[in-house]
């Protein structure tokens, strides 16, 4: 009786978790996909330079992300299906798609505590070696890209300490605060969120391994109780 009340207690939180897990999953999906088409981070991503660091951290995260989310929406599907109908093989693999994501969502989040301002360094840099192109070349591809950096970030240059740079700003864009705080203000909003939702998804796929393990144990020791089959009963 007690493990009967206990497996049904169990199967409530696994649904109620697979549930969570599968929206975090769409989340992080949704997320992904907006960072990688998003105007902020393709103008930067798109500057054509060799030493653009930014771009290599930009299809990263995109795939990682799109990784991430469909092992958890994955692990949602096998654990939801396993609680539903008590399948201990199901139940084993939503264990592993749970351990997968996790193993993927702990790197991530120790690379970006690590790392802390990696991405905010490495779009800046390509701003700045945009805007110093532009600044000792009159190019007008490189004034079309700094212009429609401005005109994303509504900013207008940054302050320099190599003297005025009024005809590049005025020329590329009417007015506006400092471009290089700008681009810093918004990743850091942006990277905040992100590191937000890893730190929510970790505790959701941990909650999660430990349901399925002990759902799958609960079944096994179940299956073990009650006798399930043809029984013969011969003549005395």
């Amino acid at each position: 009786m007690g493990l009967r009340c206990g497996m049904r207690t169990t199967k409530c939180q696994q649904l109620v978790t697979s549930l969570c897990v599968m929206l975090l999953g769409l989340s992080i999906a949704t997320l992904s996909t907006v960072t990688h088409y998003g105007l902020h981070f393709t103008l930067i991503s798109d500057i054509s330079l060799e030493s653009n660091s930014y771009r290599v951290i930009h299809h990263t995260a995109f795939y990682f992300g799109i990784c991430l989310s469909m092992t958890l929406i994955l692990a949602a599907l096998l654990s939801s299906a396993a609680t539903v109908r008590e399948s201990q093989c199901l139940t084993a693999m939503g264990f592993f798609c749970f351990a997968l994501a996790f193993c993927g969502l702990i790197p991530a989040a120790c690379w970006r505590y690590t790392h802390s301002t990696e991405v905010e360094d490495s779009m800046m840099d390509v701003y700045d070696l945009v805007y110093e192109e532009v600044r000792r070349n009159a190019s007008s591809f490189r004034r079309h890209e700094l212009t429609a950096i401005h005109e994303a970030f509504l900013c207008c240059g940054k302050h320099s300490p190599f003297g005025d740079m009024a005809n590049i700003e005025s020329k590329t864009c009417p007015s506006g605060q400092d471009c290089l705080q700008q681009i810093q203000d918004f990743l850091k909003k942006h990277m905040d969120f992100v590191f937000t939702l890893l730190g929510i998804t970790i505790g959701f796929t941990i909650y999660g391994m430990i349901l399925t393990s002990f759902l799958w144990f609960s079944i096994h020791f179940s299956s073990n109780l009650d006798r399930k089959g043809k029984y013969i009963l011969r003549e005395r």
